[in-house]
């Protein structure tokens, strides 16, 4: 698997990389695929883990090669570097939350959100031990990731709604989820912003969400696919086919119970008797977070937006008509049953 680990952080980088990605995108229907090699599809997600099943799908069933595709799913750490890997032209798409992509083209990045397929975010804050309430952790060390991705800007969010000043807290920022929950059981942080996942997975030291992100942020979308505007205008064909094998990837997964706990466990490496994979696949079906024909959801990605500026990391609204494409997403359902 390829790294992207030396890719530039600055924004200015991203910002270059950005500009030259301005075309219009096309719209004309994709033509009827005739007998041909079958394109490559580079696709950035986060690393497997509970909820692979549901994500990778599309990946491991062979919904794009009738479409005249073959998907290369490249595993990354986070959506940061998702995202400037999509801006260097190491993928075609990614998925990840869209609070770094909203940033990215307040400042020139050539993105477009083409549909959103988890909307309802697993997240909470966790602890162990004694701690019963958020006042509870008034000054202590919570963990979160990169400033401006999810965890640390539902922390904010969490505690401002408990009443608590941002300013009275210690927030170390910490990898991801996993990375994150080592460090609650270690005891090296008092609370951890973490995914449902980890519940059965502490077996005998209970961790409880004391509150969960759905109850915060209502609104917020978790994960949406975004491509940049070049390739939607030069690829429009290819992007249409990888949206419609999206779709129908997460149609399987939802209606396969049982297979989608196997893949995940397959794709993880996870033992036979681990209840994660169906404890977050159940949890996904009861909260009705998983949007199978992926929408784009324009007023969460406006809540998304003021959560933004109210934090700090985006310095005034931007037009977030500009960053979607919608045609492509009614391209891709043109091309599958009802």
């Amino acid at each position: 698997m390829k790294s992207f680990a030396g890719l530039p952080l600055v924004l200015a980088a991203v910002v270059a990389i950005g500009a030259h990605c301005g075309a219009a995108a096309q719209t004309a229907k994709p033509q009827p695929l005739k007998t041909q090699p079958l394109k490559t599809w580079r696709h950035g997600i986060i690393e497997a883990k509970s909820d692979a099943g549901i994500f990778f799908v599309a990946s491991r069933r062979d919904f794009a090669a009738t479409l005249g595709l073959k998907l290369d799913f490249v595993q990354l750490k986070n959506d940061a570097i998702a995202l400037k890997a999509l801006l260097a032209g190491d993928l075609d798409s990614y998925e990840g939350g869209t609070g770094g992509a909203i940033v990215a083209a307040s400042h020139g990045a050539d993105l477009k959100v083409v549909g959103c397929n988890w909307l309802v975010p697993p997240h909470g804050v966790y602890v162990r031990g004694d701690i019963a309430t958020m006042a509870d952790l008034k000054g202590k060390a919570v963990a979160v990731s990169a400033p401006g991705s999810f965890p640390e800007i539902f922390a904010r969010a969490a505690f401002e709604k408990a009443g608590i000043p941002v300013a009275a807290m210690k927030f170390a920022a910490i990898g991801a989820d996993n990375d994150r929950y080592r460090a609650l059981m270690a005891g090296v942080v008092d609370a951890a912003i973490i995914t449902n996942e980890f519940v059965p997975l502490a077996g005998k030291v209970a961790i409880r969400d004391i509150m969960p992100a759905s109850e915060v942020m209502p609104d917020f979308v978790r994960v949406c696919v975004q491509m940049s505007g070049k390739t939607l205008s030069l690829r429009r064909d290819d992007a249409v086919r990888f949206i419609a094998a999206e779709i129908e990837g997460l149609r399987f997964a939802m209606s396969h119970r049982d297979d989608t706990i196997k893949l995940t466990k397959d794709i993880t490496g996870m033992k036979p008797d681990d209840r994660r994979p169906a404890y977050v696949f159940d949890a996904a079906v009861t909260t009705k977070s998983i949007a199978t024909d992926m929408p784009i959801p324009m007023d969460r990605l406006d809540f998304m937006q003021k959560e933004l500026v109210s934090a700090g990391s985006l310095a005034r609204p931007i037009d977030l008509e500009k960053m979607v494409d919608k045609g492509a997403r009614e391209q891709a359902l043109a091309l599958l049953p009802k």
